[in-house]
């Protein structure tokens, strides 16, 4: 089977018909060309800046992580935590190190899987991939909204103007989100670097105020470590516990999918080139090692002051630390005055966290959806995947009601499968690079995270529930779409050798006649064979030439492709063009295609399908 049509150029899509159809489709690149949104590879920002706009989703999450530390692990929470920074420092970064050198455009892990199987079996498992990213992303938008919404519910000015309208609250803090992006979002990492700089100089003043309370009151820690003792037993004990219950704080690990979705943002050198940005990698590596280390610093001493300082109690659903733990402990020790400004800071950040989450989203899905043919040509324009990402978002906070608790798992469980699938990629990259020592250390980190995986599916199982609900939606309106462009022109350019090109040039003043060849031996009597067959079945004139076409199929499951013609001269007398193409169909589906790229039937090619 094959299809062929020919033409100077690509057709080019239709000019909008409607000022909201142009403003939506603003900046839709043409098919085969960068990304939206992607730079030179020697152009963007600083690393430290683009660190912000990742850090936007892994610091914010200070405001909700030490009150689940403190519900999943109670009095051990300092020491899972550190389990955490320990899985965070020597697994996690590792593992997005080499990711970033692997995959330095963004696609992270995703693209890493993808060259690892071909055909329908990649398509699938790269769809199911995205639907736990989708996953990963979309709490993220919904989980820190809903958290903003606590922190001003939860506030002692506002508590009683706003409670019971947290729905609400986080609907239009969604909302507002979506607007920001569909107006643009051009000037967001300088936004993002004045929000997580503030966040963070208020809670390093939060963390040490409390620290120094902690110090000159020695009796909390013995009080503490008394009862740890005596509900836990000895210091092996808490570690097994500990590891136990480390799944449940993953949340501590959101960034770094974050980090690689954002890279294209990270400037190169002048040497960086597309196929080797070496700068970028390095700009890259220097984001995810310093976001890690000042998150590990923090988790551990937020960890530490509110298991000590803050009643037990207060940490459960109803209690006023419950998703607020270090702002309660601001109010507390600092007042309320700092208190509030606190909390204005962190509900700022939770708002703005998801704005990294969507820019993953945006940089994420575009790159393999269209290109499978599994979303329209438009789902490569920012504003109306905006809109879809930003409707999901809706019914995702009306399922859950807001509760931050009840994302939890979700989340958990699509920070955790991402890094996983990093983790085993890196793995195998290793291993075919036979690099044995990296080999063996990416092993073991894939064996912890296949591990905390399994036990948060089986402790959580609504997390993989909601995340198999993703993976659903994308695969039934990825095969919808793959089924309504199925006549669609599919090649997204045509590259001809200069034998070719004069096969084309010859024959420019008269009738082309190309005829489908599927090749065998390729001997003389094969084509003499199959020139007397189409003159006869088709009345060709013996004057009029013909051009046989071989179509090559690399990747029958691919939907989008570029065509590589090579032209040959076979026995002395017959013309052929080699087509190396990422699928093939049948003569009807060459006909719709020809049929609707030339209105006037005149000048259509004529193409002998046999």
């Amino acid at each position: 089977m094959c299809s062929f049509a020919t033409g100077a150029s690509t057709t080019a899509s239709p000019a909008p018909t409607s000022r909201l159809r142009a403003w939506l489709l603003e900046g839709l690149p043409d098919r085969g060309k960068q990304q939206p949104g992607a730079e030179p590879a020697h152009e963007g920002r600083p690393w430290w800046r683009v660190m912000c706009l990742t850090g936007l989703d892994y610091f914010s999450t200070l405001g909700y992580q030490p009150g689940i530390a403190a519900l999943a692990a109670g009095l051990l929470s300092p020491v899972a935590t550190i389990v955490l920074v320990l899985l965070t420092l020597f697994g996690a970064l590792p593992v997005y190190r080499r990711v970033a050198e692997e995959s330095p455009h963004g696609e992270g892990s995703i693209a890493m899987l993808e060259r690892l199987l071909t055909f329908w079996k990649g398509k699938l498992f790269v769809l199911t991939l995205l639907g736990f990213a989708a996953t990963d992303f979309l709490i993220t938008i919904t989980l820190s909204a809903a958290d903003a919404t606590a922190h001003m519910v939860e506030n002692p000015h506002l508590t009683s103007t706003l409670h019971g309208h947290e729905v609400l609250i986080t609907l239009i803090l969604i909302a507002l989100l979506g607007a920001v992006f569909l107006k643009g979002f051009g000037e967001a990492i300088g936004v993002a670097v004045v929000l997580v700089t503030s966040y963070l100089a208020l809670n390093a003043v939060v963390v040490t105020v409390c620290l120094w309370e902690v110090i000159t009151e020695p009796h909390v820690v013995t009080d503490w470590s008394q009862a740890l003792t005596a509900e836990r037993g000895s210091p092996f004990m808490m570690i097994a516990i500990a590891l136990i219950v480390f799944p449940k704080l993953a949340l501590g690990l959101s960034g770094f999918e974050t980090g690689v979705a954002v890279m294209p943002h990270v400037r190169g050198e002048h040497g960086d080139t597309e196929q080797n940005p070496a700068g970028r990698i390095r700009g890259t590596k220097k984001l995810l090692t310093t976001a890690a280390i000042v998150m590990s610093v923090f988790l551990i001493c937020s960890s530490f002051i509110t298991t000590l300082l803050i009643p037990a109690d207060e940490f459960k659903p109803g209690g006023e630390a419950n998703g607020r733990a270090l702002a309660y402990i601001a109010h507390e020790n600092l007042g309320t005055a700092f208190g509030t400004v606190y909390d204005i800071s962190t509900i700022l950040i939770l708002w703005f966290a998801g704005s990294s989450a969507m820019a993953g989203l945006l940089n994420l899905m575009p790159r393999y959806l269209p290109r499978y043919g599994m979303a329209p040509h438009w789902a490569r324009a920012v504003r109306p995947m905006v809109i879809v990402f930003t409707l999901v978002a809706f019914l995702v906070t009306w399922i859950f009601k807001a509760d931050v608790d009840a994302q939890g798992g979700a989340y958990a469980t699509g920070v955790l499968v991402l890094i996983t699938s990093a983790a085993v990629a890196v793995t195998i990259a290793a291993r075919r690079a036979r690099e044995r020592g990296w080999t063996l250390g990416f092993g073991l980190i894939a064996t912890v995270f296949i591990y905390s995986t399994a036990v948060n599916v089986v402790e959580r199982p609504d997390g993989v529930k909601i995340g198999a609900c993703f993976i659903a939606g994308i695969m039934g309106l990825s095969l919808l779409s793959r089924l309504a462009r199925v006549f669609e022109l599919r090649v997204t350019d045509v590259e001809l050798d200069d034998t070719a090109r004069r096969f084309i040039r010859d024959t420019a003043n008269r009738t082309i006649r190309f005829v489908a060849n599927e090749p065998d031996s390729r001997d003389a009597t094969e084509y003499r064979d199959k020139a007397e067959q189409i003159r006869a079945d088709n009345d060709i004139p013996a004057e009029d030439d013909v051009l046989f076409v071989e179509v090559t199929v690399l990747d029958p499951s691919e939907f989008e492709s570029g065509l590589r013609v090579r032209g040959e001269v076979l026995h002395g007398r017959y013309r052929v063009l080699t087509l190396l193409f990422g699928q093939g169909e049948v003569a009807p589906v060459t006909r719709e295609v020809i049929r609707g790229a030339e209105p006037d039937r005149a000048r259509r090619p004529h193409v002998h399908a046999g």
